[in-house]
């Protein structure tokens, strides 16, 4: 399959950011995409660092002007796109969705952000109400999607539902950036965390997986970029720069997971019946 991907700079002009998207998915798909990703909440700025209730006025309805906008682009061209977006579900009731649009146009389907982060800078949980979709894959014409949203990436959970699901691929739209006052080591420490706990997902599940974050500095907060693509061995088959925006199409071998599933079975192996404390917050001791 041909994945492209677009790492975008974006700005508080939505209209330019959604006509930026616009062309490289326009230029993706001429040389040769199928599939397309976009990053996290891609039509304007990443608004959650800061709790202001004037924000939902930019949350939408799904079915809306977005699955419209990106809709009818991916049946001009032929594409399948994942979007992500401020929903609107109800009054006073928001989620941070991804929709995955057909190459006709129409949805495929749609993912709800599950872990909601509550930290300086990322005060979502202000903004969204958790999902409540559970970990369930798309269905589209180029495969089983494993569509999650940014911070469910750090949980090997939200990855291995997926994959028992029959995810294909694992996507994950993001926005994640470093804090200013860090030291330059601990920025970096950060940033490779989170590129290898994917790769770590991708090697648990033999899945490749493809993570597109955002890029540039947003109201003080510098986004790293790195978007990449991996195998279904944790190998990288694309990275993209730390500080530009950057497109690109990669080509990934979805018939590799048989052959990696093959010589490493963790899930013949996995030991289920073992696992029933999973469903714990945390094990407190046990005196024995």
């Amino acid at each position: 399959m041909k994945i492209g991907i677009i790492q975008q700079h974006n700005t508080a002009d939505r209209d330019d950011n959604r006509q930026r998207l616009a062309e490289k998915i326009t230029l993706l798909a001429q040389q040769g995409a199928e599939l397309i990703v976009l990053q996290e909440l891609h039509n304007g700025l990443y608004f959650c660092q800061t709790e202001d209730v004037n924000v939902f006025d930019q949350a939408e309805p799904i079915p809306g002007p977005s699955t419209e906008f990106f809709g009818a682009l991916a049946k001009q061209l032929g594409v399948v796109i994942v979007t992500s977006l401020f929903e609107r579900r109800a009054t006073g009731l928001y989620h941070n969705t991804a929709v995955v649009l057909e190459k006709d146009g129409t949805i495929a389907g749609k993912y709800r952000k599950m872990h909601i982060p509550d930290d300086p800078g990322y005060y979502e949980k202000f903004y969204f109400t958790p999902g409540d979709l559970g970990f369930q894959p798309i269905d589209t014409s180029v495969g089983r999607l494993g569509v999650l949203v940014c911070w469910d990436q750090w949980y090997p959970e939200a990855a291995r539902l997926m994959a028992l699901a029959g995810a294909q691929l694992l996507i994950y739209p993001t926005a994640i950036g470093y804090d200013p006052n860090d030291t330059r080591e601990e920025q970096e420490r950060q940033r490779m965390a989170w590129q290898t706990v994917q790769r770590g997902h991708a090697v648990a599940n033999g899945l490749p997986v493809v993570t597109v974050n955002r890029v540039g500095d947003e109201d003080g907060v510098p986004f790293w970029g790195t978007s990449f693509v991996a195998g279904p061995q944790g190998e990288l088959l694309y990275e993209a720069p730390v500080d530009q925006e950057a497109i690109a199409v990669v080509e990934v071998d979805m018939q590799r997971s048989e052959q990696v599933r093959r010589w490493w079975p963790f899930l013949r192996d996995r030991r289920i019946d073992a696992y029933t404390d999973l469903t714990r917050r945390f094990i407190d001791a046990i005196t024995i």
